[in-house]
């Protein structure tokens, strides 16, 4: 089979890369399981927005591990938990958030180092800056921002995907897209928006998909994170508007909950 991304819902993928089947910050709870989240905007809506396109016990059918890059609940929630194999190996982004998944009963759990191996694959963890410095500025919301992550896969014969994550622009994730120049960009593209908006978004918009684009016009983006929480504000329709109005609408993938495409289309 040749390597895919099954994109699910949010920021919820799973990557069949060089043999192996990722999963990717798993959130499976059916639509407005959860309260929005405090002090964004829309906070009066119940997440997920939209109910799961699969059902989360095939999903997991043929997983050989799972990526958390951080522990807010729409990127692992209580369903998955509950759902996910016990035994099944879990790739946490550090070792504080690997011991809140030990304490879930997970038996092979592992915090990530700068450097990982799975199977054929290369795991490179990245920094995130999950919010505005003006956001981190403020202790009891930098303590609920906290500490996120991303990935880069890269793997012999393989095109080289980088999952942003959580994040702003920064320069690492600038000199990251200079120094790897990835062939795919997965991007958290929401622009998740806090109720104060002097304190800016808490992830990438519109805006850094150009940015992206301008330093690896040849790259493939393909926008997550969208329409699936409260406070993500950017709908497919205006991303989709925005790139053809800038010139790079066939660099762009907005896939739908559900879709899955190869990363050789």
């Amino acid at each position: 089979m040749s390597s895919s991304i099954q994109f699910v819902r949010n920021a919820t993928f799973v990557l069949h890369y060089a043999g192996t089947s990722i999963l990717v910050d798993p959130l499976f709870a059916e639509k407005g399981r959860y309260p929005g989240f405090p002090g964004t905007v829309n906070s009066e809506l119940s997440n997920p927005l939209v109910d799961m396109p699969i059902n989360p016990e095939s999903l997991l059918d043929g997983i050989d591990a799972v990526v958390v890059s951080h522990l807010h609940p729409d990127h692992w929630d209580e369903v998955a938990v509950q759902l996910i194999p016990k035994d099944l190996k879990i790739y946490a982004q550090n070792e504080e958030d690997a011991e809140i998944i030990r304490s879930q009963g997970f038996t092979h759990v592992v915090a990530m180092k700068e450097e990982n191996d799975i199977n054929r694959i290369k795991l490179q963890k990245t920094y995130c800056q999950h919010g505005t410095d003006a956001a981190y500025s403020i202790p009891e919301l930098a303590a609920i921002l906290g500490k996120a992550s991303g990935c880069y896969f890269t793997a012999s014969g393989e095109k080289s995907v980088y999952y942003i994550g959580d994040t702003i622009w920064i320069e690492e994730v600038e000199n990251n897209l200079k120094k790897w120049k990835p062939d795919i960009v997965l991007v958290n593209a929401g622009k998740a928006t806090l109720l104060d908006d002097r304190l800016g978004a808490i992830i990438m918009g519109k805006e850094d998909l150009l940015k992206i684009h301008r330093i690896l016009p040849e790259a493939t983006i393909v926008a997550i994170h969208l329409e699936t929480v409260n406070h993500c504000v950017l709908s497919r329709r205006e991303l989709r508007q925005f790139t053809e109005e800038h010139g790079f609408s066939d660099k762009v993938r907005i896939p739908e909950d559900g879709e899955q495409f190869s990363l050789e289309s």
